[in-house]
């Protein structure tokens, strides 16, 4: 059989395998040609330069702290060498094997992938499926289904890598089968098995699972071959052959004891070396107190630095468990999406300097308002001298029905009128209003005023003509500063009210006037009613004393 007749045999039954695998039927199958991707010459220049054959045996590892998938080949030479690197893009979960269906986690362990592993149709442009679970898992009774390695970028419980790298894995794979490789052997690991990674991770459950683990990767470590895996017991065996005196190779049964078995003689002194090394050094971690690796819970899964640095804060993964990437370029934008602009209309102003505030203009002052004169503003970094004179307060306004002192009456019947309205007391101590309305609002200076405890003083009124509320202004401006003033004071109420500049009100709604037997008349008619005439009370005028 000539070898190009091989090679297509080989492919068919690839794809045969593919389609019972995803159960389809063949007609509805469309050939995309991913599958039969050739590889770049940029591969087969490796080759050349690492002294491998395009059709030699690969392996293949998984890590999952990393985020890395190796591809190693079989040189010249019989061992595996590492032909390159990828960074993964996704993967589900946390570090630790998959023990159940939808637990989101990738698998860990030893799995072996065949031709009819391989889906040149996937939904996620290629991939292969991993095997698990394996003999050893369910042996533990771990569960899980359609674990795949494949494109896309997007994991549920896989390993999920960009269509770039898949096409190029997969034809490296391809390649292997079409030369003759049966199967090639995939190391799922949740980091790079090292004594200083095992010692960083000596806190963690799975620590025990790790340390089996550990021994099929010293055992590859040590000897760059592939190494033959089995298992018994519920654990894995590593390069197991039949004891010297054994007529027949032993036989594995993942759930039985292990039988009688010992590692190859050919790289069993390489193995211990490796792992007598291996086991000093991590002692030595540990014994230096090394800090362990932080929890990872709440976090599922990872990727390499190289797609995360592509991310932004806010992307996130859409339906289908896909990361959405952001864009380098800052000028395209979502399809559909509103431009955008510096200052939308609305928005609020970006900057946190204050607003300066527009000075205020008092109005005009009107003509029944005395001018008031702007005080000089206090340093702030002066003490402030308080004066001991008491707060001004507004003059007091006349009563409703009680005449202003500008109404004062002139004839007998007003006089009578207004002593009866008052109380002999307070006509004793009242200041004599029968001052002229010249003499009151002439401004002069005031004269020291002795204060007498039993009664408070009247206030003193001025009369204005015109104005509806009259108020004594004084005609020099208050100082600037406070003077310090000594009263002597016995008991005595508080200080009048100081003078204040007069201010026009608004116009009061006219009241309905109640006028009663004591009530003062008008001025306007002499204070006499009209069609009335003076009524003198009985008595004599010392009652009124």
């Amino acid at each position: 059989m000539n070898r190009p007749f091989a090679r297509a045999l080989l492919a068919s039954a690839a794809v045969a395998a593919a389609i019972a695998l995803a159960g389809c039927n063949p007609e509805d199958i469309v050939p995309t040609g991913r599958a039969q991707a050739p590889l770049t010459e940029k591969m087969l220049s490796e080759f050349t330069k690492k002294n491998m054959d395009k059709e030699s045996p690969i392996l293949a590892r998984i890590f999952k702290e990393e985020s890395e998938l190796e591809i190693w080949k079989q040189t010249r030479d019989g061992q595996f060498e590492l032909l390159k690197t990828y960074p993964i893009c996704r993967w589900s979960g946390d570090l630790g094997p998959k023990k159940k269906e939808g637990d989101r986690q990738a698998p860990e362990g030893f799995y072996t992938i065949t031709p009819g592993q391989m889906n040149p149709n996937s939904n996620y442009y290629l991939a292969f499926n991993t095997g698990s679970p394996n003999a050893y898992d369910r042996a533990m009774g771990y569960t899980g289904s359609e674990l795949m390695v494949h494109g896309d970028c997007s994991s549920r419980g896989c390993y999920a890598m960009t269509d770039e790298q898949i096409q190029e894995i997969y034809a490296l794979a391809r390649e292997s089968f079409f030369g003759g490789q049966k199967a090639f052997q995939l190391q799922a690991y949740p980091f790079h098995m090292t004594a200083l990674n095992m010692a960083k991770h000596r806190n963690n459950p799975n620590f025990a699972f790790w340390k089996v683990l550990k021994e099929g990767y010293d055992h590859f470590d040590a000897t760059h071959q592939e190494p033959k895996v089995a298992v018994c017991d519920r654990h894995y065996v590593f390069d197991a052959a039949a004891p010297d005196n054994a007529s027949k190779a032993p036989s594995f049964n993942a759930k039985a004891a292990c039988p009688a078995y010992q590692i190859d003689k050919t790289i069993a002194d390489a193995v211990h070396d490796h792992r007598r090394q291996e086991q000093l050094k991590m002692a030595e971690y540990i014994a230096s107190r090394l800090s362990t690796v932080p929890s990872r819970a709440g976090i599922d899964g990872g990727m390499n630095p190289v797609f995360l640095a592509k991310l932004s804060p806010s992307n996130d993964f859409d339906n289908n468990g896909r990361y959405q990437l952001a864009s380098n370029n800052a000028s395209t934008s979502a399809p559909g999406a509103l431009p955008r602009v510096a200052n939308a209309p609305g928005a609020l102003p970006r900057t946190t300097t204050a607003a300066p505030v527009a000075p205020v203009t008092p109005p005009a002052a009107s003509a029944a308002e005395a001018p008031v004169r702007s005080e000089p503003v206090a340093d702030p970094s002066e003490p402030v001298v308080v004066a001991s004179v008491p707060l001004p307060r507004p003059a007091p306004q006349p009563k409703h029905g009680e005449t202003p002192a500008a109404h004062q009456p002139t004839t007998m019947a007003g006089l009578f009128g207004k002593l009866f309205g008052r109380s002999k007391q307070q006509a004793e101590t009242t200041p004599s209003e029968s001052a002229s309305t010249d003499l009151a609002a002439k401004p002069k200076q005031a004269a020291p005023v002795r204060i007498i405890p039993t009664t408070p003083p009247a206030p003193v009124r001025t009369a204005s003509a015109g104005a509806s509320a009259p108020v004594h202004t004084a005609s020099t401006p208050p100082d600037p500063k406070p003077r310090e003033v000594t009263l002597k004071v016995e008991s005595a109420p508080p200080w009048p009210a100081a003078p204040q500049p007069a201010k026009a009100e608004a116009p009061r709604t006219p009241q309905p006037e109640i006028r009663t037997a004591y009530t003062t008349p008008s001025a306007s008619n002499n204070g006499l009613l009209t069609g009335a005439q003076p009524v003198v009370p009985a008595g004599t005028f010392n009652s009124f004393r």
